[in-house]
């Protein structure tokens, strides 16, 4: 975390004490489009850190950014991904000592893994700071979306288990997904010359999610507990500007 903030402060500062005006010459005006690759990683909290353990997200994303006060209006979607998996939905096809048989007669190496996505849009403003550049400074947006996980069984190549085929998964997946609201608080460059763009943050979800499978083979009963999701992390990312509008067809010589 340190180091982020390091990296943000060595960044930003050349905004701040480069020059006194932001140069008529700057290449960064006018409206936007930014499109965005980002990758994160997350703390769980609430009913999601009984389930998994620290997850990664890959995203990507759009905004317009807007020439006139900097405000943004965007939409992402982020893949999920971890290895730690606290509730051992198989459980019940397990030996005494812990193992599972495959068709083999041999022991299976059943793996579970977290999977899950967020897809949403987001409002907010981008302020800047100093007068150097205005289009670097602090990022601030909110918005709603989908939230969703499960738990991915992943099979052993070697021995197959007919309990775990993939129409029999679906049973042990515990498929969640609901309404989400995220917020995003950082720091964000688009430089004068387009040449270094990138954002980075804090990032917090709540999602209120349930359970969207029928049936759960392993409780022998349905699932429909009203849950509250809670995600906590870092993301960073790298903004690829596409600039349009009058502002920005002007040409100097």
């Amino acid at each position: 975390m340190r180091n982020v903030l390091l990296f943000l402060l060595l960044c930003g500062l050349p905004s701040l004490l480069w020059g006194q005006k932001y140069s008529e010459y700057a290449l960064n005006r006018g409206n936007a489009l930014l499109f965005k690759l980002s990758y994160s990683g997350h703390r769980p909290g609430g009913d999601l850190a009984d389930r998994f353990g620290n997850n990664f997200s890959f995203g990507s994303g759009v905004d317009l950014i807007t020439a006139k006060g900097n405000w943004i209006i965007g939409a992402d979607v982020a893949y999920l991904f971890g290895g730690e998996v606290k509730e051992d939905v198989i459980a019940t096809l397990r030996t005494p000592e812990g193992f599972i048989i495959g068709n083999d007669r041999g022991y299976a190496d059943i793996q579970l893994r977290e999977r899950g996505l967020y897809a949403g849009g987001h409002i907010g403003k981008l302020i800047g700071i100093g007068k150097a550049n205005p289009r670097s400074g602090l990022r601030v947006t909110v918005g709603a979306g989908l939230l969703q996980h499960k738990v991915r069984i992943q099979d052993d190549p070697l021995s197959g288990v007919p309990q775990l085929d993939d129409t029999y998964k679906k049973g042990y997946d515990r498929l969640t997904n609901g309404l989400a609201f995220t917020e995003f608080i950082g720091y964000q460059i688009l430089s004068t010359d387009r040449r270094v763009n990138f954002f980075a943050g804090l990032e917090f979800t709540q999602g209120f999610t349930m359970n969207r499978r029928d049936f759960n083979f392993d409780t022998r009963s349905k699932d429909e507990t009203e849950r509250t999701d809670l995600l906590f992390g870092i993301r960073v990312g790298w903004v690829i500007p596409l600039y349009f509008g009058q502002e920005a067809g002007k040409v100097f010589y």
